[in-house]
């Protein structure tokens, strides 16, 4: 293997003509590669369909990791947008947060300043690397991305775009640097401290705890999600069960989709078959506790297998589900407690002082009343794009997206003042 320090070595030093760049020149750059993207879709869309024809046939309704790695026009379109919409968001770069005078002629402030290089490791979603590269350079910052081997074609198009425009405006191509898709420059990657300012990991739990359990680099956790609906006695059920059914089934391999329904004992027998028709036709499985099997069972649901302890908690990123009844607001709170990877939590009730009590007590990145978990979204919540979903509460928390990817400094003016 081929060490990558001389790579770091490389955006490290790049990262200085990105930071130079002003409001006017990011903003055009990033629409300049979002014109490129459009233009230049179809041999991303070839270079795509290499690595989806990398991933054997699967014999189920659909394969998650194909649908995580695939993209299509529609979604290349999406990409294009989202540069158009990062590039006329605010700089988070430069911003004076505070100035004062400490004593007569020595001023301080505090500016808002570009992190210096980010490193991100993901897996198989190609839109990653748009999205990171976009965010990095309008807050100014370089990057490193270690995307995985399955995306490798998909992720060398993309870059070979971006470094295309990096150097139309005079910005040297290292400032993103693709490294190799092997997993053995991991490990190079995670004790490069004098290179690269902050790791994020995005992609499987194993992914993410490894990356916590050995990057000497501070890291922030992103991509995880085991999320929950809790139908509660006063809801709608209508609407409760279109609210499932879109968190289940409408993206079920990203992190912001269904993996638990809780209902409580109530309505249970009223609202587990208005899931069936979808269900049904979503083929999705469903792994139920002891009553709502006997309920579903006898709704005549065909995909139905008792649960077992370890899929509570589990992030199924497929067409599956757990499901449980609980009897009334504390025993979901509790089990959402014990199960939750604080990611996004939702609760389906008419009680506005139970959805006021879920709302403040369920300790999630973000939390709903009557809406599916699917909006966690860096584009939805009008960031523009993400980085991916911070589980953690230190920096950055729900949405990782432009306005987190700035440190502070302390500027202090004087003329010839002594302590």
């Amino acid at each position: 293997m081929t060490p990558i320090t001389p790579l770091l070595q490389a955006t490290k030093q790049a990262a200085a003509a990105v930071r130079r760049l002003n409001n006017d020149q990011k903003t055009a750059l990033l629409n300049r590669l979002a014109d490129l993207l459009s233009a230049g879709s179809d041999a991303v869309l070839a270079a795509n369909q290499m690595d989806l024809d990398q991933i054997p046939a699967d014999s189920g309704h659909v394969d998650p990791k194909k649908d995580r790695l695939r993209l299509t026009p529609a979604r290349v379109a999406d990409l294009a947008n989202s540069l158009r919409q990062v590039a006329v968001l605010p700089d988070p770069a430069g911003v004076l947060l505070l100035q004062r005078e400490i004593e007569p002629g020595l001023t301080l402030k505090k500016l808002a300043v570009p992190l210096g290089v980010v490193g991100v490791i993901y897996e198989s979603r190609p839109n990653v690397t748009v999205d990171v590269a976009a965010l990095c350079l309008r807050s100014g910052n370089a990057c490193v991305l270690k995307g995985g081997k399955e995306a490798d074609h998909s992720n060398r198009a993309l870059v070979g775009l971006i470094q295309q425009v990096l150097a139309e405006f005079d910005v040297p191509k290292q400032a993103v640097m693709l490294l190799p898709p092997d997993r053995a420059v991991v490990n190079e990657l995670l004790t490069a401290t004098r290179y690269v300012d902050i790791l994020i990991p995005r992609g499987s739990e194993s992914l993410i705890q490894y990356v916590r359990t050995h990057s000497l680099i501070p890291t922030i956790e992103t991509g995880a999600g085991v999320c929950h609906t809790y139908v509660e006695s006063s809801a709608d059920l209508d609407m409760a069960a279109r609210i499932v059914v879109n968190a289940k089934v409408s993206r079920p391999a990203v992190c912001n989709s269904l993996d638990c329904v809780l209902v409580d004992a109530a309505v249970a027998d009223d609202f587990l078959p208005k899931l069936i028709p979808d269900f049904t036709q979503w083929n999705v499985e469903v792994y139920a506790d002891e009553t709502a099997f006997g309920v579903l069972q006898r709704a005549g649901y065909a995909r139905l297998f008792p649960a077992e302890p370890a899929d509570f908690g589990r992030e199924f990123l497929d067409y599956k589900c757990a499901v449980k009844v609980v009897n009334g607001l504390d025993e979901a709170l509790s089990h959402i407690q014990a199960y939750s990877s604080k990611h996004s939590e939702a609760i389906v009730s008419a009680n506005p002082a139970l959805i006021g009590q879920f709302l403040n007590e369920v300790d999630a990145a973000a939390v709903y009343a009557n809406a599916s978990t699917r909006f966690t979204d860096g584009g939805c919540f009008g960031l523009g794009a993400e980085i991916g979903i911070s589980t953690q509460k230190l920096h950055a928390r729900g949405p990782f997206a432009l306005e987190k990817l700035v440190t502070e400094k302390w500027v202090v003016e004087g003329n010839g003042q002594v302590r």
